[in-house]
């Protein structure tokens, strides 16, 4: 960790390595990783379409590598560092995985629930809350979703000429 650097920009930038090897593959560039303590123990990026299946979001992943290799479903004392604001499956699934902190960089405005559209992280009825800290590398992280989209709209528009 480079000494100008913050411990969430430094976790963030790995998270968003995992954005990018989603873009890699053509999926939606999102990525997750989770730490415990100084140590990562479960990375995870967006590969709906690769896997075809809803389920394999950055979150859900990452979730699942760190259960595995903590050898508990519980994920008391680690943090969650998204690139953007997670879903209401994986906002869930953070809450029942019982994660201490999640740290997002861009905010989510169509489908996010750590705050934009509900915030299920923070609902007293639920029986774990999680803190939250937004806008960690928001610039990048919302940047190279920017990015791919904006390549996407080229790509159909060609696709569609050729097509006629």
């Amino acid at each position: 960790m480079k000494n100008t650097e913050s411990k969430d920009e430094h976790y963030m930038k790995k998270a968003l390595r995992q954005a990018q090897r989603a873009a890699s593959l053509g999926e939606v560039p999102i990525g997750c990783v989770i730490v415990c303590g100084d140590k990562v123990v479960g990375r995870g990026c967006n590969m709906r379409n690769t896997k075809k299946t809803t389920l394999a979001h950055a979150e859900i992943t990452a979730i699942d590598k760190a259960s595995k290799k903590l050898g508990d479903w519980r994920l008391e004392g680690c943090t969650m560092y998204v690139t953007l604001e997670p879903c209401q499956m994986c906002s869930g699934a953070i809450v029942q995985s019982r994660l201490d902190r999640v740290v997002i960089g861009a905010k989510n405005p169509k489908a996010g629930c750590a705050g934009s559209i509900l915030n299920l992280l923070d609902m007293e009825q639920f029986n774990h809350r999680v803190e939250i800290t937004n806008g960690v590398l928001e610039n990048e992280c919302s940047k190279l979703l920017k990015s791919f989209f904006k390549d996407l709209r080229v790509r159909v528009k060609e696709e569609r000429r050729k097509n006629g």
